[in-house]
Order: C-alpha cells, then structure tokens, then sequence
C-alpha cells in the first residue's frame, strides 16, 4: 500500500501477505520488500485507487503474485527458445 499526499510526494509504502488464518482480524501479516522479492512474487496490473479527501490523502493498494505466468505471453523466459513450447 502506498501512501502520500495528493499530488505531493509518498509517504511510505507497506507490504501485506495473506497469512492464511480464519480470523479476518489476522488475515494479513505486514512484510517487507526484501521478502517479496526472496519469494519471487511480482507486480501485477492490478491496483485500487483510494482517496481521502478530509486528510488530504491518496492510498493506492497494488497486488503482487508469486511467480506470476502471463498466458498470453507463453515465452515466459527469454533463455527458453520458441520451439519448446507446444501449441
């Protein structure tokens, strides 16, 4: 979650994991972007907006995958040649 003050510079950022747990108040766990990035997870086109008019503040929730596979894109590394994949 990234914050900062509408149209002035970012105030932080924090990162959440799905913990797993049924309870809705333990359902995420805050970590950081070194764990994201040890986990192989990546940024996807996907993101929510929101904004706060009353403390003149902008959030914008992104969301990260772990080793993300686009179906579109089938050549997921560019080491693998195009004749490996079978269509």
């Amino acid at each position: 979650m990234v914050t900062q003050v509408n149209f002035g510079p970012l105030e932080g950022k924090r990162y959440f994991a799905a913990a797993g747990g049924e309870d809705d108040e333990e359902a995420f766990v805050e970590v950081t972007e070194s764990d994201l990035i040890a986990a192989n997870y990546k940024k996807l086109n996907a993101y929510k907006n929101f904004k706060c008019s009353s403390h003149n503040k902008f959030f914008e929730v992104n969301v990260y995958e772990k080793d993300p596979v686009n179906a579109h894109h089938w050549r997921l590394n560019i080491a693998r040649p195009g004749s490996d994949i079978d269509l």
